[in-house]
């Protein structure tokens, strides 16, 4: 499905530049800093066991962009999302050494940082209100699920129309307009590549909800493209 893989690369480039703090940490030359052959568990027993801030910085190195890219994601602004990326490194700081292995390590931080965003926007007054998809269905003008959107197929337009300012616009603008947790759910799924049952563990989900919401994210970013880039140029 070419609208899916197209709506991955963008939606991923939307988080542009890493903050401060990421910057700061990939300068730094740290004993372990870029060295990719050191598992994460390693580095953390290495951090826990001998206080090494380099061990923990390449830690850092490794996931702060992922954490500011999902924070900035479902929040929706980039101070907000600074917010999200601090309080997770100090969360990652001060708690690291309650990781106990019984997840992937990338597991255990993704929901650290989703727990993290949930906070702050409950903190901010932000957090919406339990929308659902759930009862999001596009039906065409015979009553027939997806017939609208498989009828304004645009998986073949040129990459001129789908990567125009216009067009990358409107996606960023569909993307945000997901509940956020569909949106959480198609930025793990989608854009991090997690597994189902990897988003499902993070989310504290089970699998089936978790395929419920991303095929439903989809749906309906399908059927909010589908009119423009059906239209381009025609």
């Amino acid at each position: 499905m070419r609208e899916i893989r197209f709506l991955k690369k963008v939606v991923s480039a939307f988080t542009g530049n890493p903050p401060w703090q990421c910057t700061r940490v990939s300068e730094k030359k740290g004993t372990f800093l870029k060295t990719t052959t050191i598992q994460d568990e390693k580095l953390i027993e290495i951090f826990i066991t001998k206080n090494d801030e380099s061990a923990f910085e390449e830690l850092v190195e490794r996931y702060c962009e992922k954490i500011y890219g999902l924070a900035l994601r479902i929040t929706r602004n980039s101070s907000d999302a600074e917010e999200v990326l601090q309080d997770v490194l100090l969360t990652l700081m001060m708690k690291l050494e309650t990781f106990r292995g019984e997840s992937k390590f990338s597991s255990w931080l993704y929901r650290v940082t989703v727990n993290a965003i949930y906070m702050h926007l409950r903190a901010e007054k932000k957090h919406e209100s339990d929308v659902s998809l759930e009862d999001y269905v596009p039906y065409d003008e015979h009553g027939t699920l997806m017939g609208r959107v498989k009828a304004k197929d645009w998986s073949n337009r040129p990459d001129k129309a789908l990567l125009s300012k216009e067009a990358m616009e409107m996606i960023e603008r569909a993307v945000n307009e997901l509940p956020e947790s569909y949106r959480v759910v198609f930025h793990l799924s989608d854009i991090e590549g997690l597994s189902n049952e990897e988003t499902a563990e993070i989310l504290g989900l089970s699998v089936p909800a978790v395929k419920s919401r991303l095929h439903r994210a989809r749906l309906f970013l399908r059927d909010k493209l589908s009119d423009y880039f059906y239209e381009w140029d025609k």
